[in-house]
């Protein structure tokens, strides 16, 4: 007997184990460098290389021979983990020599560097365990970071040496900040020079951030972990940067803004880009990283927020700065002072630099993303067919992933100078779901909108229980022509409802002015676009909806829309299923509220609009809450003083805790039950 979908999801962690991914280019395009488990239920990453030449892939290595203790990871590890939501073990992260000749990478935190050409991986001998490291640019150092400090050593003699160590517990060098890393999209803390001789380091100290604990109810005998959380309103970390010459000499590069949202260090510049606290003001400065004074090269200002865009800044061979930013109300790339994009053209990120050429990601489309590439004179079109689009391009050749709702997976291709196109497989699981998606535009607002319904469903046949199944906040997306954004709306749709997946105003890829729509409120846009969205879908299927039995499920944000909706407009919703939500904005991270919600001290009414507590007497539908105890960025405080709140007010509702459960419920068990207790419970509230 074949194993049920909830359960083949758990164990593929939801089909991501045996896809390649994290590409590394040689300067030449001769190899192309990768991770991927070896099927699609083997949770240990490993280290592959495949000759763009003769087409051959070489496992390089094997976390399996080298006896890693995978459960012992340092705490700074598994908080880097959390943060990119990495679900998988082994080799989840490497870094090469600007040659691609070796890899450096952490074990359980065991320092390794393999020679990518013999393929053997060296143990190192270091003082701690080892987070983030990576090689120098000759691949003759290695850097990394262990309780605190920056260590680099020598791979020749093996001399081991802090650059800079903790002066006190609250302090660490070259690791990213829980700001950075949650919601700046940066997970690394130190940046290399070109000649290797010097390094660009953090040092963040988290001494005025506030501590909360995070208890494990179902072992009472642990003490409660302590983690310093810069909830809104509150302090964040103070943050600093130093050039730390292999010399030993120090450099301060000082900076007046809140946030260090990014550095690079190439052979034109060393650049530093910050942002102020309410977030309406990036800077892009260059450093003399002999004296560490900086000169502004650009300043972007915007009365709502600036966007972060990953990928820049850069430069081409001739030094010209590659950016992007807003202009005439959409995301645009520019190459030195001129927009090479039109505003249509929504740029999502640059991809990579190669000499004259600008690989970058962009939709016309809300529902697509596409490869474009930008040659010093034009633009030009990677991607041609309809679907979600990825890519790396080094030394003229090309990686392209590509997914889309007429193939299962996520399809990736080296193409090399010649146009010669070498496929890297998947060993992905099949879901085996047969997938019935129509995506297209509803309601007043033409929302990008999917229908999913039943497999055997026949159109016109009778009318389903309907279930919403949003994010709906902002800076991210549901609705994308990819198989793989669908798999659990099927699946819910096959045990007898029709779900509806709608992109609302503040999601990305329609244009700024689309996505400041949630500035001062992130609960009436969604709402109202959650609705209209259902409205506009039961016109388009009249016969399929039944608009008496509307239930919402939702994680996250979703979560607070779910709950958000039986709240507000029982009418409408009469069920809801609500995971991690957030239920008071003043518990969430500054970066993130305080982007759309301003300073809860300025505008408290915003706060109050846009959290659920005060609604609590309100609810008149069954409602679910569910919540992992060990979430450390949706703290359970969330869920725990709704549920009081609703108790106080005599509401009937449920509550779910998973104990030991982070945000991410990685957990195959969990992750396996969670689905089938959720549409027990919908089915029997939706009676």
């Amino acid at each position: 007997m074949s194993e049920s979908f909830p359960r083949l999801s758990a164990r593929t962690r939801r089909f991501t184990l045996g896809v390649p991914r994290g590409f590394t280019i040689s300067p030449d395009g001769s190899r192309v460098v990768f991770l991927r488990t070896k099927s699609g239920t083997d949770p240990v990453t490993c280290l592959w290389e495949l000759d763009t030449d003769t087409h051959v892939e070489r496992l390089v290595v094997d976390p399996r021979t080298l006896h890693p203790d995978e459960e012992n990871l340092p705490p700074e590890e598994r908080a880097r983990r959390e943060r990119s939501r990495e679900a998988a073990g082994g080799v989840v992260a490497y870094a090469t020599d600007t040659a691609v000749t070796r890899a450096c990478f952490a074990l359980s935190g065991t320092l390794y560097v393999a020679d990518l050409a013999s393929g053997r991986a060296h143990r190192l001998e270091t003082p701690g365990p080892v987070i983030d490291p990576r090689l120098s640019p000759d691949g003759r150092l290695v850097a990394y970071v262990t309780g605190g400090a920056l260590r680099v050593q020598d791979l020749g003699s093996r001399e081991d040496r802090a650059l800079a160590e903790p002066e006190s517990e609250t302090v660490t060098y070259g690791l990213a900040e829980f700001i950075a890393a949650e919601e700046m999209d940066r997970m690394r803390g130190y940046w290399w020079s070109p000649s290797g001789d010097a390094l660009l380091v953090e040092r963040a100290d988290e001494a005025p951030v506030r501590v909360w604990h995070i208890a494990d109810p179902a072992n009472p005998d642990r003490t409660p972990a302590a983690q310093r959380y810069p909830a809104a309103g509150t302090p964040n970390a103070v943050t600093e940067l130093f050039v730390l010459g292999l010399d030993g000499s120090r450099v301060a590069v000082p900076f007046d803004e809140e946030y260090l949202v990014t550095a690079a260090w190439d052979s034109h510049a060393l650049s530093v880009v910050t942002m102020t606290r309410d977030q309406r003001t990036m800077r892009l400065s260059s450093v003399d990283p002999a004296t560490g004074a900086s000169t502004l090269v650009r300043e972007d200002t915007d009365p709502a927020w600036v966007d972060i865009v990953t990928g820049v800044p850069a430069h081409l061979d001739d030094g010209s700065l590659v950016w992007v930013a807003n202009g005439e109300g959409g995301h645009r790339l520019f190459v030195g002072d001129r927009a090479v994009t039109p505003p249509t053209l929504q740029v999502r990120a640059v991809l990579d630099v190669d000499h004259d050429s600008v690989l970058f990601s962009a939709s016309g489309d809300p529902t697509e993303i596409q490869l474009w590439t930008w040659d010093g004179h034009s633009l030009l079109p990677v991607s041609t067919q309809s679907g979600v689009f990825s890519g790396r391009m080094a030394g003229g050749v090309g990686v392209l992933t590509e997914q889309s709702l007429d193939a299962e997976g996520v399809s990736t291709t080296v193409v090399r100078r010649d146009g010669m196109a070498v496929p890297i497989p998947s060993f992905a699981e099949r879901p085996g779901l047969d997938l019935r998606v129509s995506i297209g535009r509803a309601g007043r607002r033409e929302l990008a909108t999917a229908v999913v319904l039943p497999s055997w469903h026949e159109q016109g046949s009778g009318k389903l229980p309907v279930l919403m199944d949003p994010y709906g906040g902002p800076h991210a997306q549901r609705v994308l022509n990819r198989r793989g954004a669908f798999l659990e709306s099927q699946w819910f749709a096959e045990q007898g409802f029709a779900v509806i997946v709608a992109d609302g105003r503040g999601t990305p890829g329609r244009g700024t002015a689309w996505e400041r729509a949630v500035l001062n409120d992130l609960a009436t846009p969604a709402l109202e676009d959650q609705i209209d969205a259902l409205q506009g879908v039961a016109e388009q299927y009249p016969d399929d909806l039944d608009l008496t039995r509307v239930a919402i499920r939702g994680w996250s944000f979703g979560g607070f829309l779910a709950a958000l909706a039986v709240l507000r407009r029982p009418d409408v919703f009469h069920a809801a299923v609500a995971g991690a939500p957030v239920t008071d904005w003043r518990l969430y991270d500054t970066c993130y509220t305080e982007r759309y919600l301003g300073h809860p001290d300025e505008q408290p009414d915003v706060y109050e609009k846009s959290s659920l507590s005060a609604d609590a007497a309100k609810l008149e539908r069954p409602l679910l809450l569910v919540h992992g105890l060990a979430d450390d960025n949706v703290v359970a405080a969330h869920t725990l003083r709704l549920s009081s709140a609703l108790l106080a007010a005599g509401r009937q509702h449920s509550v779910l805790p998973l104990s030991g459960v982070t945000h991410m419920t990685p957990q195959e068990v969990v992750a396996e039950n969670l689905l089938l207790l959720q549409v027990d419970f919908l089915k029997k509230a939706l009676g």
